[in-house]
C-alpha cells in the first residue's frame, strides 16, 4: 500500500513524495485537454471546438465546486488520520460519501436544466449552441462518477496516498483520448462523442478507486449498517466543505473576469492571452501541488499535536516552492519567444510579442505563487478556511479591477501586471495572519 503517515520523518522528503504525484497527475491532466481539443478539432471542425471552448467554462465552474466539496472533507480526513482516530476516519468517509453522493445526484439535474439558458445568457451564437448545450447535458448526466472520483482521490490524499490518483488519472486519461479517437473520428458523433468519451472514463476511474480501496485498504473497508451519515460530522464537513468549493468557483469565475478586460484589446491579444494561460497553468501547478501537499501534511500533524513539525513543513513547502520558481524562471523570461512558439505555432509575429511582454513579467511574478500556495496549504490543514477564502478572493478581486484599469494603458502586460498586484496584496493579508497565529498557539502551549 502507497499510504503513509506525514507525522514522523523527514519532512522535505515527505512531501516531495506526496507531492510529485500530484504534479505529474496535473501537468499530464494539462497535456490530455490539449490533445482532447486536436481531436475535436481535426476530426469535426471549428465549430466543435468553438462549441467546447464555450460549454468548458460552465462545466469548470461545476467541477471546481463538486472538487472543492471533496478538497474540504479530505481535510478533515487527514486530522482524524493524523491523530489516528479510525472509527471518526471512518465515519467522516462514509457521511461524506453518501450526503455528496446525493448532492452530485440533485445538481446533475439542476445543471441539466440551466445549461441552455446559461448559454443564451452568456451570448453563445446560435451556430453552436446546440452543440455546447448537448455536450453539458451528457457532461452533467455524469457528475455521479465525477463526484466518486474526486471524493475517492482525495479521500486516498488525505491517508498520505497521492501515487494512487495519479495511476487512476493516467488511466483514465488514456481511456478517454482512445474513446475520443473511437467515438468521434471513428463513428462522427461529434462533441456528444466527447461528452461520452469523458462520462465514460471518469465512471471506470470511479469504480477503478472503489475497487482499490475495498482490496488494498482495509481500515476504509466498510461492513453492514457502517455506511450511514452522522449528522454531526454533516454539520462539521459542510463547514469545511462549502468555503472550499466556493473559493475554488470564485477563483474560476474572476479568471474569466479578467478575460473580459482582454477582449477589447483585439485579437492579437486575446489569441496571446489565451497561449499564455496555458503557461501560467503549467508553471503554477507544480506550486498549487505543493500548496496541496501542506495541506494533507498539516492536518495529519494537527490531529498529532505535532504543533513545532507543522511550521517546520510550511518552511519547507516554501522553499521547495522558491527552488521550483529559481529553475523555470530564467526559461521562461529569456525563452519566452520560443515559449510562444510551442502554443502558437502560426500565431504571427504580433501575437508572439505580446505573449512575450507578458511572460517577461510573470517569470518574476510566479514567485508569489510558491509562497501563497504554501500558506494556503497551511491555512486549509489548520481549518482555517475563512482565511483562504478571504485572501482568494482578495487576490482575485484585486487583480479582476487592476485588469481593468490597466489594460487600457499597458496592454497585456498590464493584465500580467494586475496578477502580481493580487498575489502580492495575497501575501500582505496571509503573512500577518500567519504570524499571528503561530503566536496565538505558542501561547496556549504555554499555558497548558
Amino acid at each position: 500500500m502507497a499510504i503513509h503517515s506525514m507525522t514522523q520523518g523527514p519532512i522535505p522528503r515527505q512531501l516531495l513524495r506526496f507531492s510529485v504525484p500530484m504534479i505529474l497527475g496535473n501537468l499530464f491532466q494539462l497535456t490530455y485537454n490539449a490533445v482532447d481539443t486536436v481531436i475535436v478539432g481535426h476530426c469535426v471542425g471549428k465549430n466543435a471546438v468553438a462549441a467546447v471552448g464555450t460549454a468548458n467554462p460552465i462545466m469548470n465552474v461545476v467541477i471546481f465546486f463538486i472538487g472543492g466539496i471533496c478538497m474540504g472533507a479530505s481535510v478533515l480526513m487527514s486530522e482524524y488520520y493524523g491523530a489516528q482516530d479510525l472509527r471518526r476516519l471512518k465515519r467522516e468517509v462514509s457521511t461524506t460519501l453518501l450526503s455528496g453522493g446525493l448532492f452530485a445526484l440533485v445538481m446533475s439535474a439542476v445543471c441539466a436544466l440551466l445549461a441552455r439558458p446559461v448559454l443564451l445568457l452568456i451570448r453563445t451564437p446560435a451556430e453552436i449552441i446546440d452543440e455546447a448545450s448537448g455536450y453539458l447535458h451528457i457532461i452533467f448526466a455524469g457528475l455521479l462518477f465525477t463526484y466518486l472520483y474526486n471524493f475517492y482521490s482525495n479521500t486516498l490524499r488525505s491517508i498520505g496516498d497521492s501515487r494512487t490518483p495519479l495511476l487512476f488519472l493516467i488511466l483514465s486519461s488514456a481511456l478517454n483520448i482512445g474513446l475520443d479517437l473511437a467515438l468521434v473520428a471513428g463513428l462522427g458523433l461529434g462533441v456528444r462523442g466527447a461528452a461520452v468519451a469523458t462520462v465514460i472514463s471518469q465512471g471506470v476511474s470511479g469504480v477503478l478507486c472503489i475497487l482499490y480501496i475495498r482490496l488494498r485498504i482495509p481500515l476504509l473497508r466498510f461492513g453492514r449498517g457502517e455506511l450511514v451519515i452522522d449528522p454531526s460530522m454533516l454539520a462539521r464537513t459542510l463547514n469545511y466543505s462549502w468555503v472550499t468549493a466556493l473559493q475554488q468557483t470564485c477563483i474560476y469565475i474572476g479568471k474569466l473576469a479578467v478575460q473580459g478586460a482582454v477582449n477589447p484589446l483585439g485579437v492579437d491579444s486575446i489569441a496571446a492571452f489565451n497561449a499564455v494561460a496555458r503557461v501560467d497553468d503549467f508553471a503554477i501547478t507544480p506550486m498549487q501541488s505543493i500548496g496541496s501537499a501542506l495541506t494533507t501534511f498539516t492536518a495529519q500533524n494537527h490531529g498529532a499535536h505535532n504543533e513545532g513539525r507543522i511550521h517546520k513543513g510550511l518552511a519547507a513547502g516554501a522553499a521547495i516552492g522558491t527552488a521550483y520558481w529559481a529553475v523555470i524562471c530564467a526559461p521562461i523570461y529569456f525563452g519566452a519567444g520560443f515559449v510562444m512558439q510551442l502554443f502558437v505555432p502560426t500565431g504571427g509575429e504580433a501575437v508572439l510579442a505580446l505573449g512575450a511582454v507578458y511572460l517577461h513579467r510573470m517569470a518574476f511574478f510566479y514567485l508569489f505563487t510558491a509562497w501563497t500556495n504554501s500558506l494556503q496549504g497551511y491555512f486549509r490543514g489548520r481549518g482555517l478556511l475563512t482565511a483562504t477564502l478571504v485572501s482568494s478572493l482578495l487576490q482575485i478581486g484585486i487583480r479582476v479591477v487592476c485588469s481593468y484599469w490597466l489594460a487600457p494603458a499597458a496592454g497585456i502586460g498590464g493584465i500580467a501586471l494586475a496578477c502580481g498586484i493580487g498575489w502580492t496584496v495575497m501575501m500582505i493579508y496571509e503573512l500577518p495572519l500567519y504570524l499571528r497565529d503561530r503566536a496565538k498557539r505558542k501561547l496556549e502551549e504555554q499555558e497548558i
